[in-house]
């Protein structure tokens, strides 16, 4: 009997260790998922902030510009 509770004994285990394997399995899935979520959401707040930077830099150059225009005129 001892032979055979232990082979149970290991395949209750090697069951264990599958079902373990498995749910690590998921939560990786999971946190692969969550990052690439993130991952979206960073990329598309990224292209905004471009975006906002290239209009902030353009109004800025024209500002300089009318500026020195207004300089030039009174000199």
């Amino acid at each position: 009997m001892g032979v055979l509770e232990a082979a149970s004994a290991r395949v209750l285990d090697q069951r264990r260790t599958g079902a373990d394997r498995e749910a690590e399995i998921a939560l990786l899935s999971d946190d692969r998922s969550r990052l690439a979520e993130e991952l979206d959401h960073s990329n598309a707040r990224t292209a905004r902030l471009e975006s906002v930077n290239r209009d902030v830099a353009r109004r800025l150059d024209s500002a300089i510009s009318n500026i020195r225009d207004v300089l030039q005129r009174n000199e």
